[in-house]
């Protein structure tokens, strides 16, 4: 598929025209070399949605390490044989402490990320009053805390968490290769649980753990089936004494394109780039909007150091950018 080709299905995409199956497969196909080829349709499509905004989060690590699960990826998982912290969940004043840094600057959106499958109902709601306690206007709250039901979701909601996180990770013909433990089923499930219950959702996954061009492709369209709201796009980082400690498969280029593929897919869906994003794209880190996302978790990940928030502020201004008005 050639530059003027893909131009024209960006354009017939922002009027409304949803690709076949084929035309999706055609992107999925298009060499890494050629990556920049996406960028005009991916950078329009972007603009078109989101103007010259760029959406900014944060999250802290509320509770870290001895997690049942077996994801490949996860230095967190009891599986694994890596020196991560290892606490029990925090106490209010930690779990709000990042909150209350961001509610003064450009961050639009503060979540709290636990350990483990699914985090215990007591804990739930004393994540749920740390939360209820923050300025909701002044930040929006989130939660990821695992495989939780529809009365955990009620419990977050009623304290004013208007968004939950709970990725796929990866394609469903893909995910038994990095989790044997739980279902691609319970994770959907749980997004699904999230939706019914008035919560909005962020669902996206981790590239670098073997998954082909077509799995990439599967797992866009997934989201886009289940009509989830947000999409972050995490990037390999190895971890020594993880099961993925020697994959180092990811190029710049590769990364790009995985973005520009989720933006023709998901054309009107925050995308935003979080862990691995400097480890892997290295140089070509500013070219990360214009291959169509839309924002990034700016600070540390759960385990692994990240930017600064004045860096990525920076970043915004030299590119032409602005900082996502907060309401």
């Amino acid at each position: 598929m050639d530059r003027r080709l893909l131009f024209t299905l960006a354009e017939d995409i922002i009027n409304g025209y949803t690709p076949d199956i084929d035309e999706y497969k055609a992107l999925a196909a298009i060499e890494e070399q050629d990556v920049f080829s996406l960028f005009a349709g991916a950078d329009m499509i972007r603009d078109f949605h989101f103007g010259r905004e760029i959406h900014l989060c944060c999250i802290c690590n509320g509770k870290s390490g001895k997690c049942s699960e077996d994801c490949s990826f996860c230095s967190q998982s009891a599986f694994a044989r890596t020196d991560v912290p290892v606490y029990p969940l925090m106490g209010k004043s930690e779990l709000q402490q990042g909150g209350l840094w961001a509610l003064n600057t450009p961050i639009t959106r503060y979540s709290i990320v636990t350990s483990g499958k699914r985090l215990p109902k007591k804990e739930v709601a004393s994540i749920a009053e740390a939360l209820a306690e923050l300025d909701g206007s002044k930040i929006s709250t989130c939660a990821s805390l695992g495989i939780l039901d529809s009365l955990d979701f009620e419990t977050l909601k009623k304290a004013g968490v208007s968004r939950y996180h709970h990725n796929l990770e990866t394609a469903q013909s893909h995910f038994s290769q990095m989790c044997t433990t739980h279902t691609y089923q319970e994770r959907i499930d749980t997004i699904m649980a999230a939706k019914e219950a008035g919560l909005s959702v962020c669902s996206g996954g981790v590239f670098g753990i073997k998954e082909n061009d077509k799995q990439v492709l599967e797992l866009a369209l997934t989201l886009k089936d289940l009509d989830v709201d947000a999409v972050p796009l995490n990037f390999l980082v190895p971890i020594k004494g993880t099961k993925t400690e020697n994959h180092n498969e990811l190029s710049p280029l590769r990364c790009l394109k995985i973005i520009s593929i989720f933006r023709y897919v998901l054309p009107k869906k925050d995308i935003f780039v979080c862990g691995g994003r400097e480890y892997n794209l290295k140089e070509l880190h500013p070219l990360i909007f214009y291959a169509g996302a839309s924002g990034m978790m700016t600070g540390d990940y759960l385990t692994t150091s990240g930017r600064t928030l004045e860096t990525d502020l920076a970043l915004i201004e030299q590119l032409g950018f602005v900082s996502r008005a907060k309401f």
